[in-house]
């Protein structure tokens, strides 16, 4: 019974803490991330255990273990969204469409 248990429910659970102990501990500036909370940010600076956070014009200093996921690695994270560059591209159509 106590090998059944350690099976299907120590085990797993094990498992699940230590992927996120090794994503909280890989954390790299300019990882976007989501918190436990549900605030989507930009890693701005890390020290210790906190880390601050670049949420649009603002930063946020959280705990590191407030970090549920990262949606993307890496230093190269542009942040200027999507939408803007398209509309930028759009009005720059537009103006060589004019003359």
């Amino acid at each position: 019974m106590i090998v059944l248990f350690y099976f299907l429910l120590i085990r797993p659970q094990q498992k699940r803490q230590k992927e996120v102990t090794n994503m909280q501990n890989s954390l790299a500036k300019g990882d976007k991330i989501i918190t436990i909370g549900g605030l989507h940010g930009i890693v701005d600076a890390i020290e210790d255990s906190i880390i601050v956070l670049k949420c649009g014009n603002a930063k946020l200093t959280f705990d590191r273990n407030a970090i549920r996921t990262v949606l993307e690695k890496g230093s190269t994270v542009s942040a200027e969204p999507a939408a803007t560059k398209a509309t930028e591209e759009d009005s720059e159509d537009a103006k060589e469409e004019n003359k």
